[in-house]
């Protein structure tokens, strides 16, 4: 078991016709959670009843709610879902929210420097106040790992290029790493190009790059490892790749090997997208049965 905390926004994913409770580092946590870690969540709710659903559903599932703040003033989180005919998702983030002012506190910093990794989004850094916590957090964290999510217009190359250099580990998808590599380097190269430049221009020996139904590329050590996928019936990709970047920071911190790290979580990945909401639960065998059926 290992200490992991995570950090950023928690709100409502509302679709047309019902609403899930999510957002990228929350569905991460619970998806460690899951896996037997102990897991603590950095954010901050509104005191209402959507950010109290959120708090007792949070507890319920075994994440530490000891670091969630309560604001009195801003609302909880909450960001419009549409779906097109393949199921990939499109968002209207709504701002400010409660998780735009997490404020920098003593417990945050403790558990943050006792962790065994310290797991962290950019659409969190869209405002002064939480991006300076999240900053602070990361001096004190002795294993970073970056989830890149790319939401015009909550981002920019100077923050992106900030959060890389302090991170230990960045995953992106393949949209997000070639507008950052052209963007930042002014080079439109092959997807294993941008991965070594970034790697030596942020000296992150670690990196992961997701592709979709095409599965993932990970970087470690100078080596490459591949996995072209699983085939499945697309619900709604919500939550997939949160689910995907929870599963393979659990393989590879309890000493799995990169390239059954990058298999088992595709597999989970795709077992997300087959179904409706971001935390679907599965059994062992779920995973194991769909790994099989290539």
């Amino acid at each position: 078991m290992k200490n992991i905390v995570c950090f950023g926004e928690v709100l409502w994913d509302v679709f047309p016709n019902h609403k899930t409770i999510g957002g990228a580092p929350l569905n991460v946590a619970l998806r460690l959670q899951s896996f037997g870690h102990k897991v603590a969540m950095i954010t901050k709710i509104g005191k209402d009843a959507l950010g109290e659903t959120i708090f007792e559903y949070i507890k319920t599932n075994g994440v530490e709610v000891d670091y969630i703040q309560k604001d009195d003033h801003l609302k909880t989180g909450e960001v419009e879902v549409s779906l097109n005919e393949e199921g990939s998702a499109t968002y209207v983030i709504h701002a400010p929210r409660a998780w735009d002012a997490i404020e920098l506190t003593e417990a945050a910093k403790q558990i943050t420097a006792t962790s065994d990794a310290f797991i962290f989004g950019s659409l969190v850094a869209r405002t002064a106040v939480s991006k300076a916590t999240l900053y602070r957090l990361i001096d004190c964290a002795p294993y970073k790992i970056f989830d890149v999510n790319l939401r015009a217009p909550y981002y920019s190359l100077e923050e992106l290029n900030y959060l890389m250099n302090a991170a230990d580990f960045i995953k992106f998808n393949d949209d997000e790493i070639f507008e950052i590599c052209n963007s930042l380097y002014g080079k439109s190269i092959a997807l294993e190009e941008c991965i070594r430049l970034i790697s030596k221009q942020t000296s992150t020996g670690s990196i992961c790059v997701t592709l979709g139904a095409k599965g993932a590329v990970l970087f470690v050590d100078n080596e490459f490892y591949y996995n072209a996928g699983y085939t499945v019936n697309v619900i709604d990709t919500v939550g997939a790749g949160d689910a995907f970047l929870a599963t393979l920071t659990h393989k590879l911190l309890t000493g799995s090997t990169p390239q059954n790290a990058i298999n088992y979580a595709c597999a989970v990945g795709a077992y997300v997208a087959s179904q409706a909401g971001a935390n679907p639960k599965f059994e062992k065998e779920d995973i194991e049965k769909l790994m099989l059926s290539i």
